[in-house]
Formats: structure tokens, C-alpha cells, sequence
């Protein structure tokens, strides 16, 4: 099996100092432009459907297709579309919009269970270790025929744990 650069503990959930070591994770400079897509791919298998969805030709994997996928240009050429957070098997890649609010994020990710959360519910932001870390509301739920059953929601959080959220629980 092939080394991972990016986890140095054993673990198996990446702390957030990890994951900024990723070749494309966005600055802080980046995320005052508004939305972009967070690749938090670190499994070094044959995969490549973000770069083959991106549309703006902004996701490379290369040579071999065992590549992490990164952003390429990201300052300028990611909108934060979100056709790559529908196509990854791996449910590792989030859009983040720190422009959002002045005081929340919106956190986009996929979701794959039922039943599906509705506009306006109350959530319990979790990180990438499952743990509580903040309240939020369901921003919006996009189920789209075209995203083939992986419907996308996105939540608002406050700001401070934008980089923290990765899955929510409904509160209540």
C-alpha cells in the first residue's frame, strides 16, 4: 500500500492542520472571493471523476491516476460550482462559502441517507471525527435527477467553524 504524505497519525480522521497540507487546499486570501470547492481526498487509488466533471478544468489528478486530485489556478477559475462534490465516490470534497454571511459559512456537502433533511431545520454542525462542534440550519437541499440519486446540502454555520463542519446531525 502507498504511503499517505498528508496523515501522519494512525487515527484514519485527518486533523484540519493535515489537511491544510494539501496541495490545493484554499488560502485564506481565496476564500474572500467566495465559493470553492475543499478537496479532502487523501486515499491514493485509481480515481478521477472530479477532474472529469470540472467544467472549468480546474481538478487534476494526472499522471498517475493514483494522484490526490488538487486545484489548479484556484484563485481565479473555481466558482464553487459543486458538480465535484456530486461525482466524488469518496464523499471528500465540500464547497465552502466563508462570503456567505457576515457572521456564517455555508458548508455544501453530499448526503446520502433518508430522510432527507428540509429548508430551515435546525442542525448540530459534526466534524470530521463525528464530535458536535456548533449549531447551524439547513440552507438548502438540491435533489437533482441529474445528480444521480446523491442529493447536496448545504448549511449555514457560524464563520469560526467553517474549516470544523463536515456532516451535521438534526437538533431537537
Amino acid at each position: 500500500m502507498m504511503e499517505n504524505p498528508l496523515l501522519e497519525q494512525s487515527s484514519g480522521v485527518l486533523s484540519y492542520e493535515e489537511l491544510r497540507r494539501h496541495p490545493s487546499y484554499p488560502s485564506e486570501e481565496r476564500y474572500r472571493k467566495g465559493p470553492i470547492a475543499v478537496i479532502e481526498c487523501v486515499e491514493a487509488i485509481p480515481c478521477n471523476p472530479c477532474q472529469t466533471v470540472c467544467h472549468r478544468t480546474v481538478i487534476t489528478v494526472g499522471e498517475p491516476i493514483t494522484n490526490l486530485p488538487r486545484l489548479i489556478d484556484q484563485e481565479e477559475l473555481c466558482n464553487g460550482c459543486g458538480q465535484c462534490v456530486v461525482i466524488c465516490p469518496g464523499l471528500a470534497i465540500f464547497i465552502i462559502d466563508k462570503t456567505f454571511s457576515e457572521t456564517e459559512a455555508a458548508v455544501t456537502m453530499p448526503y446520502e441517507f433518508l430522510p432527507l433533511p428540509a429548508k430551515g431545520d435546525r442542525i448540530r454542525g459534526v466534524n470530521r471525527a463525528g464530535r458536535e462542534v456548533c449549531g447551524g440550519y439547513v440552507h438548502k437541499v438540491r435533489n437533482v435527477k441529474g445528480y444521480d440519486r446523491t442529493v447536496v446540502v448545504t448549511v449555514a454555520v457560524p464563520k469560526e467553524f467553517a474549516d470544523e463542519v463536515r456532516f451535521f446531525r438534526r437538533a431537537g
